[in-house]
């Protein structure tokens, strides 16, 4: 069997535009509405937006290659990398490393693809790893790079990259495609198009020892905000860690031959809905200033604590609602007071109570609906 780098016309890839042009019109819709509700906020609601959708985008871009960080240590680091006000809390060099890629790539969306930015990013990613050889390299070792599930008696491959003796020269090659289908380039390509190129492409390539799939899904965001003119805000890695499945078959149904259609077709599918999330996002916010303001003066620092903690976790919410205890540990006050401010933020509606006795839990109530 040969892989998509072992046919004639790589990296030439082929699809059908006629499948294709209405997602892009979708996507220039979508695009508006974000920012028509951006343009209204204050500059510290659009900054609370950026960095709770950046850390969103760092956690789960790291969950979906099954690393776990703390949400707070990330939001920490990049609230610094962003020169704001954070705790002096310690962070882990990969929480920090993580946070420091995806702040380069918002910051600096505008800056060309170069060996050099990628090693960068690439520094910055393995950030404390001793395990690796070749950190801020392209591979050099010379078994093959492969993907592969099962035991190891039987591994099943889903996929060989290209061999490390050529990674320079395919880095070469991809680099210059970039350049030539940027907005400025030779030969420009839709925006939606470009970015699921330039995801899978570099997947193919897996140039990396590790780090492989962040970076990608990093280009592919950065591709949409060359392509836009500005930062992108949007829930990429949000939604194909909910579908982590579908991502991975995708793409293993497009990595032997080089027309992909159909994964054009599945990745805007994916932009389009992670803009969706980022509309929801901008409801939410819009809700919590409404909350806050209904509430001005009338809460206490633990209860602005609590809330505050429930806010920073999105719209998923406060996985299985907040409890007594929860509150406790937040705040650190006795079980008497915490039983009195949430029964007080039960009576101001900031929060709906469920349960009873040990099983009681509360939710945010925002515009009569209720959210963890």
């Amino acid at each position: 069997m040969l892989w998509n780098w072992q046919q004639d016309d790589w990296p030439n890839f082929h699809f059908d535009m006629n499948r294709l042009a209405a997602f892009e019109a979708q996507f220039l819709q979508k695009s508006g509405e974000v920012c028509g509700a951006v343009k209204y906020f204050s500059e510290g609601d659009k900054t609370g937006l950026v960095v709770d959708l950046i850390t969103n985008e760092a956690i789960e871009t790291s969950e979906i290659e099954g690393e776990y960080l703390n949400r707070d240590s990330v939001r920490s680091s990049i609230l610094r990398n962003f020169g704001l006000k954070t705790d002096n809390r310690r962070v882990q060099p990969a929480e920090r490393g993580i946070a420091s890629m995806m702040t380069d790539l918002y910051k600096h969306f505008d800056k060309p693809v170069t060996h050099e930015a990628l090693f960068s990013w690439h520094k910055m990613l393995i950030n404390g790893r001793v395990d690796l050889h070749d950190i801020g390299l392209y591979r050099r070792h010379e078994d093959p790079m492969q993907v592969v599930s099962g035991s190891l008696e039987k591994p099943k491959i889903h996929f060989e990259a290209p061999p490390s003796s050529s990674v320079k020269k395919e880095m070469d090659a991809f680099i210059r495609w970039w350049k030539n289908s940027s907005p400025e380039g030779k030969k420009p390509l839709p925006t939606l198009i470009r970015a699921g190129i330039a995801h899978l492409y570099f997947i193919c390539i897996h140039p990396f020892e590790d780090g492989n799939g962040r970076i990608a899904r990093a280009l592919a965001e950065k591709s949409l905000a060359e392509c836009q003119g500005r930062p992108t805000l949007i829930a990429l890695s949000q939604v194909i860690k909910r579908k982590r499945k579908v991502y991975y078959e995708a793409l293993e149904s497009n990595n032997k031959n080089n027309e992909i259609t159909d994964w054009l077709i599945y990745f805007s599918e994916t932009i389009l809905e992670a803009m969706d999330y980022t509309l929801a996002m901008i409801d939410f916010l819009i809700m919590k200033t409404k909350l806050y303001d209904s509430l001005r003066g009338e809460l206490n620092d633990r209860q602005v604590k609590v809330l505050e903690r429930m806010f920073r976790e999105g719209l998923d919410g406060f996985k299985g609602g907040l409890s007594a205890e929860n509150y406790i540990r937040i705040t650190g006050a006795s079980r008497a007071t915490a039983t009195r401010d949430l029964q007080d933020l039960v009576e101001k509606d900031a929060l709906v109570k469920v349960g009873e006795l040990k099983s009681t839990r509360y939710y945010l109530k925002l515009n009569g609906k209720e959210r963890a």
